[in-house]
């Protein structure tokens, strides 16, 4: 079996290949991509994506988003941050996962997420999916990016398993459909 460094080093050559910026090879399917590693090494894969964004000798322009820090954003942008606290103290973790779901969905994502115009060898990668969690699960956000983001390939840096049907996050929580994306290394 391969250790992490040998696989995200097989995602360095993926995310360069035509095949891949182009979507060849998918029967027509959109092109989304999910690289599961065990959680125990996500600080590996964080130092890699910090590699990456450094690297300007990428044959391909990276388009990096930590759902965590923009799920931060979005709650600075709403004024909500200092608040978050008190509300969970005074109303508990499952009022205010509530109020937060009400107040904050895929589009608020997708609407910090967007970049025009998306060019051929546009990358966009997806980290911090398990430290967003509960706040947004990734199949519901990959269904809503997928009209926005069709024209380039998204690859989401997944602390779990995917078996092609089903995600599980942290190979522990309960498993959530989600058929259209494919597995990578």
């Amino acid at each position: 079996m391969s250790t992490i460094e040998e696989r995200l080093d097989k995602v360095r050559e993926l995310i360069q290949d035509p095949d891949f910026l182009e979507g060849k090879g998918l029967s027509n399917e959109v092109n989304i991509r999910i690289f599961c590693y065990e959680p125990e090494d996500e600080m590996a894969v964080r130092h890699f994506i910090q590699q990456l964004e450094s690297d300007h000798s990428l044959s391909c322009q990276l388009r990096i988003c930590n759902l965590y820090q923009t799920f931060l954003s979005i709650c600075e942008d709403m004024g909500i941050t200092d608040a978050i606290p008190d509300m969970e103290a005074e109303d508990g973790s499952v009022f205010l996962l509530e109020q937060l779901h009400s107040a904050i969905g895929e589009g608020e994502f997708i609407e910090k997420m967007q970049f025009e115009p998306h060019e051929c060898g546009d990358v966009l990668i997806l980290t911090g999916v398990g430290e967003v969690f509960p706040f947004m699960r990734i199949h519901s956000l990959l269904e809503a990016l997928q009209p926005h983001f069709s024209d380039i390939p998204i690859l989401v840096m997944y602390p779990g398993e995917f078996d092609g049907r089903h995600v599980k996050l942290f190979n522990r929580l309960q498993p959530n459909d989600y058929y259209r994306a494919f597995n990578v290394v």
